[in-house]
């Protein structure tokens, strides 16, 4: 397996966790009888900061994996895999991991440089792969 593709699996294994992190505290301070519902009404309480912002954080990653794996299976299919395209996507995977800390306790701008970090690691693998 690349390297890009190994960040990758990875990467969705983070989705995953990221899932998990979040999903817990939700049915416990939601009740199950709204998570489970198909929540065709707004819940009876609100989520807590934290769990809503694990909610973000979990949202947040899908839009970049999106992005993140074009770039992971470009550079796979077309064997353009180099030192340069592993490290970026080792980058991105250490973005992702620090944002999930950065969203949850607040971190400003910490955060958002973190995010953007990311994506530039991503948009250097595609990059990468046109040239």
């Amino acid at each position: 397996m690349t390297p890009e593709l190994t960040a990758l699996t990875l990467a969705a294994i983070l989705q995953i966790v990221q899932f998990a992190l979040y999903a817990v505290p939700a049915n416990l301070e939601l009740g199950t009888g709204y998570t489970m519902s198909p929540r065709d009404r707004e819940p009876s309480r609100e989520m807590s900061q934290r769990t809503a912002r694990l909610g973000r954080a979990f949202d947040n990653h899908f839009q970049g994996l999106i992005l993140f794996a074009i770039a992971a299976l470009v550079i796979h299919t077309t064997g353009q895999s180099s030192g340069f395209t592993a490290a970026c996507a080792f980058a991105y995977l250490i973005a992702r991991i620090l944002y999930v800390p950065a969203y949850v306790r607040g971190w400003v701008p910490a955060r958002s440089y973190i995010w953007f970090a990311g994506l530039v690691a991503t948009f250097l693998m595609l990059l990468a792969a046109l040239f």
